[in-house]
C-alpha cells in the first residue's frame, strides 16, 4: 500500500514537472509564429523611443513590483542599442544597455552588463524569444536566473512581453510588459 502511494505521487510529481515543459511557456517555439503577421522587425520595432509599462509577479503569484521604463533603440545595419532606463514603484531606478545583433536567418545575439554571456534570440513572425542568464543586483541577492523572454508584436505596433525567470528549473518570478512607440509631438 506505502509503495502504491509513493509511485502515485512520484508520477505526479513527475507530470508537475514535464507538462509545463511539452505544453506550457517554455514548450513554444518561434517556428510555431512563423507565417503569422504582422512580421517582428527589430529594426523597426526596436528603435526610437518606446515606453514600456509592466509588473513583476513574484513565486507566488503576486505583484512583486511595477514598473514604467523609457528605453531607446538605434541601429546601424544590423548592429542595434537598445537603452531602457526603468522607475520602480519603489522609487528605484535601473539602467541597462542591450548591444543586439541581428542575422540573416532570424536569429537575434544580446549582451548587456547584467547578463552572464550571450542572450540568444529566434524570431518567428510577429514572435521573438529569447533565452539568457541575467545576475541581479547585490541589492536583490546577486542570483544568476535563467530568462526565456517571449515579445510579441500586435497589430498596432504595441509588443507584449512575457518573461519567466528561473532557479534551478524552478520559477521565481515572471514579468509582464507592454512597450508602445512614443508617438511624435
Amino acid at each position: 500500500m506505502l509503495f502504491a502511494l509513493l509511485a502515485v505521487i512520484g508520477v505526479g510529481l513527475a507530470v508537475l514537472v514535464v507538462l509545463p515543459r511539452v505544453l506550457g511557456f517554455r514548450a513554444q517555439r518561434p517556428a510555431q509564429y512563423a507565417g503569422q503577421g504582422p512580421a517582428f522587425d527589430a529594426r523597426t520595432h526596436l528603435s526610437g523611443p518606446i515606453l514600456c509599462e509592466g509588473v513583476i509577479y513574484g513565486p507566488l503569484g503576486r505583484v512583486s513590483s511595477r514598473f514604467v521604463a523609457d528605453m531607446h533603440g538605434t541601429w546601424q545595419g544590423n548592429q542595434g542599442r537598445l537603452t531602457e532606463k526603468f522607475t520602480y514603484d519603489s522609487g528605484a531606478q535601473q539602467d541597462r544597455a542591450w548591444a543586439l545583433t541581428l542575422a540573416g536567418d532570424g536569429s537575434l545575439r544580446a549582451q548587456a552588463e547584467d547578463l552572464v554571456g550571450t542572450g540568444i534570440g529566434h524570431i518567428g513572425g510577429p514572435a521573438v524569444q529569447m533565452r539568457y542568464k541575467i545576475r541581479l543586483p547585490e541589492a536583490s541577492g546577486g542570483h544568476v536566473l535563467n530568462v526565456v523572454d517571449w515579445m510579441y508584436l500586435m497589430p498596432n505596433g504595441t509588443i507584449m512581453n512575457r518573461s519567466q525567470f528561473r532557479k534551478f528549473g524552478i520559477k521565481v518570478a515572471e514579468l509582464v510588459a507592454t512597450m508602445r512607440p512614443v508617438p511624435a509631438p
